[in-house]
């Protein structure tokens, strides 16, 4: 049971439509695509060349110059992250509140591509040849715990990896940490970095969109003609803290954690079971765990990844969930813009949701053509503006049979 509540007073973002949180909401509220061709690695030997690559961003700028050489993309990323939302909390880290600031990441597939080369290297040249600094890189929990030592941050460091709801898991986790009084800050949020490996293992599984002759690579969650995620990478970073330490330094309050509910459902995608049964006890228990009913539920961001078949599935439940009141209630997806960005996935949503809350508005499901019949919801197709969003709720479900569910609220 939830013994604290707990604000949100810090965002910090980067996303293929812009880096900082007040560029990621604008570009949201404009609709803006951040789809764009891929320059990390070289793409001429695949039919698919676009992806949400990040572009435009100096971690010098952002970071400094000391320390970076050994740093790989996702560490880098997430430590522009923590920065940022660092910045935006208006909190300074010196040895009084050091102790009691915690550190909960989510990532799946950061390291991917050091790992690989550290693997290679030893396995080719033999373990005398391998590098040593390039070691700390080559495992998961790299990002959080390089990031907690250039802040200086010596509370709890946790790395959560759980498919696409890595990041969401890892703002749960954060939540829960504080309602037990584990800290009294937590920069909770994820990354994932765009990896020559990463992209080739979607690819030949026939995950991506534009792998059918003539069509291109389009993200367009919901809509009849679907046919698979765009790729992408990401860094959102929030900083959750008690209520009672937010009123104490007087900090800004973006949006309370009215309540989050997570499950597994195992393999439900890949065997009988029916996989909407996990989204709707996860969409349920948020609900229940809130206080809130169905008609309270202001607009919902959802996890909607342009695949066939999970778009359909999350459309079902919340059918299933809202009941009579499933056609009244907004529906956004930003992916169509951002793309899928794996275990970032979900604090990207929460990251948008806050947008949302902060300055009224919804932001667009762009690239909708056709309507499917299996998607019978009220899609959100030109940005709304100048509206007042009291409680909205933010999925992020995996295929695997993950799912977690927050309902973030109008801090009064």
């Amino acid at each position: 049971m939830k013994s604290k509540r707990i604000v949100i007073t810090g965002i910090g973002v980067l996303s293929g439509i812009g880096i900082g949180k007040d560029i990621y909401w604008q570009g949201l509220r404009e609709g803006r695509s951040g789809i764009k061709d891929i320059t990390v690695f070289d793409t001429s030997e695949f039919k698919i060349k676009v992806g949400g690559e990040i572009t435009g961003f100096s971690p010098k700028e952002i970071l400094g110059r000391a320390g970076l050489v050994d740093l790989d993309r996702a560490t880098t990323l997430l430590s522009c992250a923590m920065k940022f939302a660092l910045e935006d909390s208006g909190i300074d880290i010196d040895k009084s509140n050091r102790q009691r600031l915690g550190i909960s990441a989510g990532t799946t597939f950061a390291n991917f591509d050091s790992l690989f080369e550290f693997d290679k290297t030893c396995l080719i040249e033999g373990p005398a040849c391998v590098n040593p600094s390039r070691f700390p890189n080559a495992v998961i929990n790299s990002p959080a715990s390089r990031a907690a030592i250039r802040f200086g941050i010596k509370g709890f460091n946790t790395t959560i990896s759980s498919g696409a709801c890595a990041g969401a898991d890892a703002i749960d986790h954060a939540f829960h940490m504080l309602c037990f009084d584990r800290a009294d800050q937590v920069l909770a949020g994820a990354v994932e970095a765009m990896s020559f490996r990463m992209f080739l293992e979607f690819y030949k599984s026939g995950s991506l969109s534009g792998l059918e002759a003539g069509q291109p690579a389009v993200s367009r969650p919901f809509d009849r003609d679907r046919d698979g995620m765009v790729l992408a990478e990401g860094a959102a970073v929030v900083l959750l803290e008690t209520l009672e330490s937010a009123l104490n330094r007087k900090a800004k309050i973006y949006a309370e954690i009215a309540s989050v509910a997570s499950n597994f459902e195992p393999g439900c995608f890949h065997q009988s079971g029916d996989p909407t049964e996990g989204m709707v006890r996860a969409m349920e228990s948020a609900l229940k765990n809130s206080g809130l009913g169905e008609k309270d539920i202001d607009c919902i961001f959802a996890s909607a990844n342009s695949t066939k078949d999970a778009d359909a599935f999350e459309a079902k439940a919340i059918n299933q969930v809202f009941g009579a009141y499933s056609k009244k209630k907004a529906v956004s997806a930003i992916k169509s813009m951002i793309g899928e960005t794996l275990g970032s996935s979900g604090p990207m949503n929460v990251a948008a949701a806050l947008g949302g809350l902060e300055r009224g508005f919804i932001p667009a499901i762009i690239n909708f053509c056709s309507k499917d019949k299996d998607c019978d919801l009220k899609f959100i197709f030109q940005a709304l503006e100048n509206i007042s969003l009291h409680h909205v709720m933010v999925n992020c479900f995996d295929t695997s049979g993950t799912n977690t569910v927050f309902i973030l609220k109008q801090y009064d």
